[in-house]
């Protein structure tokens, strides 16, 4: 007997599929650190030879100054986006003086909280808002964890294959109505299967022992200076990771069950005050220490691991763009950085993961109840902490199935839609990807997170040595290729005009901040 994706597979391949998904668009969003040579976070500026960190469109910073992100536009072709981010990445690099890009997700040589400088972006009210929302990261839940870095995976299928899917389905709602329902259907999938990616890629089985501080912990100490976990895969996305840790007595419960239910918990979050940041000055010496006292400053605030997005016009709130315009695509931001690719992530990676998002969008869907939703959070934190163990068990409606069980449960039901997408495909296939992933869950020594462990253990070496030689390996490979003229133009091209556009909003800012923000939060 068939299953619900081997039906629903049989039908896209009655179609000219292949054509219809050459339209699908593919991004990257990529962090890295930006330290000096021994590894310590930098405290220069964000190099102005770089652009404006406010509206340059592919070189910003995230939380910190030191914290660089790398964003590719849409490509409908895997190798054009990370071309596209090679490029970006040696262009950085013929402008960094006396610094180097870290290689994995987790800091190294972090000296408190005060040695992250806070990012910022200028004078204008909007340059302002951001600095200030940071600020209100830090008081909130410490800059340490905001110092983490990872990759997002940016995703979203084109108008054809919805027009078809939707068709093939009989279903008679509205085009964007369908459409929206039906990422968010594949959200809630991704968060019930979405284990699977920190033990299939995770690679931040260790820390340095400075990144904790004098925090107790109950992970084992590795040499003298470094914590891990003897099955741990991906420890950035556990409990010492970026978490709301105050999600409970917050009452923060971010609705997925429809996009109308989660724009509404989203809009309840960012409009009802907490008590603990009240106790937050709002202004303190001058500067907006956090933008509100609300149980999320702005919607970005609420950590996902998957998020349905809306490309925002000019100023707009990203839930009233998503109420407004529906969801345009996928963010899937579970990625560790593969501290053994020097872009950070592979295109193998990508093939594995484009078969999964299809896999989960193909999927049934059913809501959420909320002892579903403890699983999924167990999970995530079983896998990222003990990943690796044979004997781990996971939760599943209500009882519990062998990790390599459930696993290899979604590899089969993978397989057809890795044959799908493989129809006139020339090269590396999916289905190779998927038989190449498949392999870690029969040997979890295969994964990058073992290897990196099995590495530090040969070479006798804390996790701080292993990151900075990856470092170092990575800085080499680029600065033997360095962009040609064409490229290396365009770039500063859009440094300058970065600078330029950076200027024309700070002149034409005619209102003060605290209106900015008031008219900011009263969008409806």
């Amino acid at each position: 007997m068939k299953s619900v994706i081997e039906e629903r597979v049989a039908q896209l391949l009655t179609s000219d599929i292949r054509k219809v998904l050459r339209g699908r668009q593919v991004g990257l969003e990529k962090e890295s650190l930006r330290v000096a040579v021994g590894g310590s976070i930098a405290q220069t500026p964000h190099p102005l030879a770089l652009g404006s960190a406010l509206t340059h469109p592919s070189i910003t910073t995230d939380y910190s100054e030191a914290l660089m992100e790398f964003v590719t536009p849409p490509f409908n072709h895997f190798c054009d986006t990370l071309q596209f981010l090679d490029d970006t990445h040696r262009y950085v690099y013929g402008k960094l003086d006396n610094e180097i890009l870290w290689a994995t997700s987790m800091p190294c040589v972090v000296e408190g909280d005060a040695s992250i400088p806070i990012a910022q972006y200028g004078s204008s009210n909007a340059a302002q808002m951001k600095t200030a929302y940071r600020r209100g990261l830090g008081h909130r839940y410490g800059r340490m964890m905001q110092a983490i870095a990872g990759v997002h995976f940016n995703y979203s299928y084109p108008d054809e294959f919805w027009q078809l899917y939707q068709s093939l389905l009989g279903d008679e709602r509205d085009p964007q109505s369908f459409i929206s329902e039906s990422y968010i259907g594949m959200v809630r999938n991704l968060q019930r299967n979405g284990w699977l990616v920190p033990y299939l890629f995770g690679a931040s089985p260790a820390i340095c022992a400075s990144f904790l501080g004098a925090q107790p912990t109950s992970l084992e100490k590795w040499f003298k200076y470094s914590y891990y976990a003897p099955y741990a895969t991906s420890l950035r996305v556990g409990d010492i990771g970026y978490q709301n840790s105050k999600e409970g007595d917050a009452g923060i419960k971010v609705n997925y069950n429809s996009l109308q239910g989660y724009v509404d918990s989203l809009t309840h979050a960012i409009s009802t005050p907490f008590p603990e940041y009240g106790e937050i000055p709002l202004v303190s010496n001058g500067e907006w220490q956090q933008l509100n006292t609300n149980i999320l400053q702005i919607e970005n605030e609420y950590y996902s691991s998957v998020r349905p997005k809306q490309i925002l016009q000019g100023e707009e709130k990203p839930s009233l763009a998503l109420a407004r315009r529906g969801v345009a695509y996928i963010e899937l931001r579970s990625l560790d950085v593969n501290a053994y690719e020097p872009l950070g992530i592979s295109e193998e990676q990508m093939r594995f993961l484009e078969s999964f998002l299809l896999f989960n969008l193909l999927s049934p869907s059913d809501p959420y109840t909320d002892a579903e939703l403890s699983e999924i959070k167990h999970n995530i934190n079983a896998v990222a902490q003990r990943g690796r163990d044979p004997k781990l068990k996971l939760r599943r409606a209500g009882g519990e199935i062998l990790l390599r069980d459930w696993a290899n449960e979604i590899f089969e039901q993978m397989s057809a839609g890795c044959e799908l997408l493989d129809k006139d495909v020339e090269g590396f296939t999916y289905c190779s990807a998927l038989q190449r992933q498949r392999a870690k869950i029969m040997d979890p020594d295969l994964t990058p997170s073992a290897r990196m462990l099995a590495e530090m253990a040969e070479n006798k070496e804390e996790f701080y040595h292993f990151a900075l030689r990856m470092s170092q390996q990575h800085q080499q490979w680029f600065a033997e290729r360095p962009l040609d003229a064409g490229k290396l133009a365009s770039f500063e091209a859009a440094a300058r005009d970065s600078i330029e556009k950076q200027r024309q909003i700070e002149q034409a800012d005619d209102i003060p901040f605290a209106t900015f923000l008031q008219n900011y939060f009263a969008q409806a």
